[in-house]
């Protein structure tokens, strides 16, 4: 079991950059699977990157490739989002997310944080 706890949101002018970071807690959290989704108002909630267990590899959705990278760091227990670039199209709310499968579907993931508020003014 894991528990992950997203913070780094605000709010940021369009052409910014912000990093969010998903603390988890948990002996096993080089067993998941760590990902990010996003839900704007009205919308559902979008798979955005999911990072390997060891952080050598990640896939990102093909709206944000170029603008968005995720890391993680295992000694701390930590992922992260790095979002640069930043569009008034991006204001949502940014989930981690973890599960022993790697997957790109929201409802798939076992284990959520509470999000994070990221808000891009035009």
């Amino acid at each position: 079991q894991v528990q992950l706890v997203e913070s780094g949101g605000g709010l940021v002018q369009a052409g910014g950059s912000l990093r969010l970071s998903c603390a988890a807690s948990g002996r096993t959290f080089t067993a998941y699977y760590v990902a990010w989704l996003r839900q704007a108002p009205g919308k559902e909630r979008d798979f955005v990157t999911v990072i390997s267990r060891s952080g050598d590899t990640a896939v990102a959705a093909d709206s944000v490739k170029g603008r968005f990278t995720t890391s993680r760091d295992n000694a701390r227990n930590m992922v992260y989002l790095q979002i640069d670039s930043l569009k008034p199209e991006d204001t949502a709310v940014y989930y981690c997310a973890a599960d022993l499968r790697r997957n790109t579907k929201a409802a798939l993931y076992e284990y959520w944080g509470q999000g994070t508020q990221v808000t891009v003014s035009s």
